[in-house]
């Protein structure tokens, strides 16, 4: 080989290579014309090496592949740039792929909660099962509301937003075993159906949805959304479709986990709710309205944000965000 020669031949595309690999933002067709680019040169820099060994335009080459390379794998020193790109698209896109999943659970838990309080209702035995009933009793007209005002707000927050973050990394992580989810979902559904049921019988229904609205809209929303990761990954490994279990998994549990960490945020904002605004003073249409609207734009972020995201390419998996990132800089 005429090293010389080849390098003069290779020059312009060589440089036009590095001038991509220095780029933070691509359009559609540059994002293209990288990789191919970063194909060619990985070609010509092997026939480099067996040609000629180390030389100093086959080390330059090599400088520029590894930068274009970090411009498609997302590998990138500063952790903190890939912060607003998962938020925008990765974490939106994997909570747009369970929105079917989580209203289905969402319902379920609904009416096997109106059930279950309907049955506690209509039958004093069942009641009984729970206490005398002068412990129902004082449930109903203390212990209920005393529940969210019985530590400092600070400390009550600290508390929910642990438990509800460590219940819902335990639905992602532990869904694939088949029955967990659907256990803790009946638990929950259960509980509430009896807390309903004994508000209702002493007269405080107003009392048991002025204290449950305000935080748990938002709260329970949230819950609903890991026990669907979780049921979406056990389904992964059930019925994998064309992918191999072992790569469905591998996939799906990487775009889901992604699920979890964005839920502690989202629970962050639920148990603030719940340890400053459910026990406040505050008027309970404005405290109900403010569980509202944090309902309504996590709903909006899942549905609308996540939407865009989903259908610009990105799938939630980590393997392929930055794939995602671009097509969504192209439209």
């Amino acid at each position: 080989m005429d090293l010389d020669a080849y390098t003069a031949a290779h020059r312009a595309e060589w440089d036009r290579l590095d001038d991509l690999g220095r780029r933070r933002n691509f359009t559609g067709a540059e994002a293209d014309e990288l990789i191919e680019r970063y194909q060619s040169g990985a070609s010509e820099l092997s026939a480099i090496k067996t040609a000629a060994g180390s030389t100093v335009a086959g080390d330059r080459l090599s400088v520029g592949l590894s930068r274009a390379r970090l411009r498609f794998t997302g590998s990138s020193g500063n952790a903190l740039r890939q912060i607003p790109a998962f938020f925008a698209l990765q974490l939106p896109a994997a909570l747009y792929r369970l929105r079917w999943i989580v209203l289905v659970v969402a319902l379920a838990t609904i009416v096997v909660s109106a059930l279950y309080a309907i049955w506690a209702l209509n039958d004093p035995r069942v009641l009984a099962n729970f206490g005398t009933d002068a412990d129902l009793k004082k449930i109903a007209e203390q212990d209920f509301v005393g529940y969210y005002s019985e530590n400092p707000s600070a400390s009550f927050t600290g508390q929910v937003w642990t438990n509800n973050a460590w219940l819902a990394a335990q639905c992602v992580a532990f869904g694939i075993v088949g029955i967990y989810v659907p256990y803790l979902l009946l638990q929950n559904a259960l509980n509430l159906g009896v807390n309903a049921a004994v508000l209702f019988h002493f007269g405080h229904a107003d009392v048991f949805f002025q204290y449950i609205l305000p935080h748990g809209m938002l709260e329970l929303t949230a819950i609903f959304v890991a026990a669907a990761a979780g049921m979406r990954i056990f389904w992964a490994w059930i019925a994998p479709g064309a992918r191999t279990r072992s790569q469905a998994l591998a996939e799906d549990g990487r775009a889901l986990f992604t699920v979890a960490i964005g839920l502690v945020f989202v629970l962050l904002a639920s148990g603030i709710i719940e340890g400053f605004v459910t026990p406040s003073p505050l008027p309970w249409p404005v405290k109900i309205g403010i569980g509202a609207v944090a309902l309504g734009a996590f709903v909006f972020y899942m549905l609308f944000v996540g939407g865009r995201a989903y259908r610009a390419g990105e799938t939630g998996d980590l393997a392929e965000f930055d794939a995602g990132a671009r097509r969504l800089v192209a439209t």
